[in-house]
């Protein structure tokens, strides 16, 4: 991954920047993960079958991927710290609207504007999150990421205890977006990554195929490590209580294993790719991962396949931070078009993966289905470990 070195910024800025951005960080996460408990009642207000939910809730990656080249046209032009600012005032404001919709339509109008906001503060403070860590000049994206986990843990808490004590979606989200507003002020004294020259505007705005390789290989590894993270998510219980029998309770283990695993390797990160490289440290646990993964599927236990949901988890606990930093650096785009390339396509293989995952279970069984993990995962090691190296 290629070091850009400014001039060092004080420490005390240094320090400021740093905590301001991650916060950031958590916050998007606490807000993206506190409806996910409510979405029972937001469905019955809105009078819909499983089949209409489904479709409904692909509102909110639409709305995601598709702002996120809105993203990367702007932050050249106004910068992103400001984008980061605007981004996080209308991803607060948008979200209590998504618990008043009564109907399909208004549902799905409300999502799509949400997932807009995210997209958008998604590939802004990535950017920006870049921007310091050229300024600093030592890794600081695996943390960063680490806090967005830690926020989607929080508000993944706060959905279930505002469900548990009767606090309407509506109320929570005022509730957060309120406390989280605060850091608008904050975000607007962050150092900012400057306006692009006209030339690099021009240059972020190439079609796919003048686009340099490596964003397309970024992308790809983007894809696969979010499909991993889909396939998790929406699988590891079921797999765990259907195909092992396990007991609810443990069942229900699998994707927490597989969370706290990659908040940790994340903490951990920035310190280990300083020292090792970032390409090493990611293939070396992606190979932990295949291997943990499919130790987990082959065994048929209950435990080892919940120690193999914890390798996966930290196995590609630093990929995407990873990814992010190095579309950040290529030269022949501007930071933020390779941002918002990667993060689309990650959210594409998170979107996706686990439909697919489905459909290959109906034609086999769960457990090949799931064999695909594994496999990702091993690609990504090679592909990160052959991935040529800015000269």
């Amino acid at each position: 991954m290629p070091s850009v070195v400014t001039a060092p910024q004080p420490s005390v800025a240094r320090t400021s920047a740093r905590r301001t951005v991650g916060a950031v960080f958590f916050v998007h996460g606490l807000l993206f993960a506190s409806w996910a408990a409510h979405i029972p009642h937001v469905k019955a207000r809105a009078g819909l079958t499983d089949g209409g939910l489904g479709l409904v809730l692909l509102a909110t990656p639409i709305g995601s991927i598709a702002a996120m080249a809105i993203g990367a046209w702007l932050i050249p032009r106004v910068g992103s710290r400001r984008m980061v600012a605007g981004c996080l005032v209308g991803y607060c404001c948008a979200g209590p609207f998504v618990g008043l919709a009564s109907s399909a339509v208004g549902l799905f109008v409300a999502l799509l504007c949400w997932g807009a906001f995210q997209g958008t503060l998604d590939v802004s403070m990535n950017t920006q999150a870049v921007a310091y860590q050229h300024a600093a000049g030592r890794p600081i994206m695996s943390g960063m990421h680490a806090r967005w986990s830690l926020g989607a843990l929080a508000g993944a808490g706060a959905g279930a205890l505002g469900v548990g004590i009767g606090v309407s979606l509506t109320v929570q989200l005022l509730v957060l977006g309120a406390a989280a507003l605060p850091l608008v002020g904050w975000a607007l004294r962050l150092p900012d990554e400057e306006p692009e020259p006209h030339g690099e505007q021009k240059r972020s705005r190439l079609t796919l195929r003048h686009w340099p390789k490596a964003v397309l290989l970024l992308a790809a590894v983007a894809f696969a490590s979010m499909l991993c993270e889909g396939a998790a998510a929406d699988w590891s219980a079921v797999y765990l209580r259907n195909s092992l029998n396990a007991e609810a309770v443990v069942a229900s283990l699998g994707y927490a294993f597989f969370t706290a695993a990659m908040v940790l390797a994340r903490l951990s990160g920035d310190a280990l790719i300083a020292r090792r490289g970032a390409g090493r440290v990611v293939a070396g646990l992606c190979v932990v991962a295949t291997v943990g993964f499919a130790a987990g599927l082959a065994s048929g236990n209950v435990v080892v396949a919940l120690i193999g949901l914890a390798a996966l988890g930290g196995g590609v606990a630093t990929v995407v931070p990873t990814v992010f930093s190095a579309a950040g650096a290529l030269p022949g785009i501007t930071p933020s078009s390779g941002i918002a390339v990667v993060s689309a396509c990650g959210w594409a293989g998170f979107v996706c993966g686990p439909p697919l995952i489905g459909q290959l279970a109906s034609a086999t069984s769960l457990p090949v289905a799931l064999g695909v993990v594994p496999v990702l995962t091993a690609f990504i090691a090679v592909a990160m470990a052959l991935r040529p190296r800015p000269a």
